[in-house]
């Protein structure tokens, strides 16, 4: 990408999104289209046709996505199904008829099957069954994945899709019902040390081991795609892991958030509420072997959000 290309960002309302348009900001990208849902509805199809028409953006990270935490996904999977295939397909359609020289395409580790060999590789993709509970948002990750695959193969167009681990970090919206277990683990341990309360519950047993990613790495890992990989590189022309391989119990993660946030109180275990997995861990090898290392550590990178929450209360 040069300078003055014309760059258009999905979903620049959301956390990658923001990390993505302030990285590019700070080294020099001005020409940036990051529309609001206000601005251009994605699901429309002729609207999102004359909006790349009028803009032709050169290349687009598509990161836009309909996405809730587990209640809203169970209680409204047509909703997620449905309005993510046609954001998708229309943002993927319009990048190929404009003759976009490149796209980005955001994907999700929820794609990979419930019972799924540890660490996940890309060859695992649709070998079982998704998670029922997010099944509708899943088979829509799925769909962009192989809607930018065919169009890789059968015109040779250069669209990638990358599988992010759990991502946490500034812009972060913190809110009880579609927060990750670290934003939601970093909440409640400061609230508890505001309001003085003697102990955290965290739900499950804390041997869950999980892969996070730091939201300003991402942007530089999105940044660095659009430069340096083509879809020559990909896992059979269409996508590629992309996290540290790095993983960490929720307990040990518990006890991380702790320290940053200096509670005094206990960590207490509930038992009766689910543990999740036992283990979900991306294996990024192909992506790291094309140079990408770059990766804040996980209690860095817990530090400034931190820091960036409290400033927001």
């Amino acid at each position: 990408m040069e300078k003055k290309d014309k760059i258009l960002i999905t979903g620049s309302k959301g956390m990658v999104g923001k990390n993505l348009i302030e990285k590019l900001d700070n080294i020099g990208y001005n020409n940036l289209l990051t529309p609001s849902r206000k601005d251009l509805d994605l699901r429309e199809r002729k609207e999102v046709f004359d909006y790349f028409n009028k803009e032709n953006p050169k290349y687009v990270f598509h990161l836009a996505a309909k996405v809730g935490g587990i209640k809203a996904n169970m209680d409204f999977p047509v909703e997620f199904l449905q309005e993510n295939l046609l954001l998708n397909t229309n943002v993927i359609d319009a990048s190929y008829y404009s003759k976009v020289k490149k796209l980005v395409n955001l994907g999700s580790s929820c794609i990979y099957p419930k019972e799924c060999f540890q660490p996940m590789k890309e060859e695992s993709i649709l070998s079982g069954a998704f998670e029922s509970t997010n099944e509708g948002y899943a088979i829509s990750k799925i769909s962009s994945l192989k809607l930018c695959e065919f169009y890789n193969k059968q015109y040779n167009s250069n669209f990638i899709s990358l599988i992010p681990p759990n991502m946490y970090g500034k812009f972060e919206k913190f809110d009880e019902k579609n927060s990750h277990v670290l934003a939601s683990l970093l909440k409640k341990f400061y609230e508890s040390k505001v309001d003085k309360k003697g102990f955290v519950s965290v739900w499950g047993d804390g041997t869950a081991k999980r892969e996070f990613l730091y939201a300003k790495d991402m942007a530089e890992i999105l940044i660095f795609s659009m430069d340096k990989i083509n879809s020559g590189d990909l896992y059979e022309k269409g996508f590629l892991n992309c996290g540290s391989s790095e993983e960490i119990s929720i307990e040990n993660l518990a006890r991380l958030i702790k320290k940053v946030v200096e509670f005094e109180g206990e960590i207490i275990f509930d038992y009766s509420k689910p543990t999740g997995m036992d283990r979900k861990i991306l294996d990024s090898s192909r992506f790291l072997s094309l140079g990408f290392n770059k990766f804040t550590s996980l209690i860095g990178g817990i530090k400034e959000t931190y820091e960036w929450y409290k400033n927001l209360q």
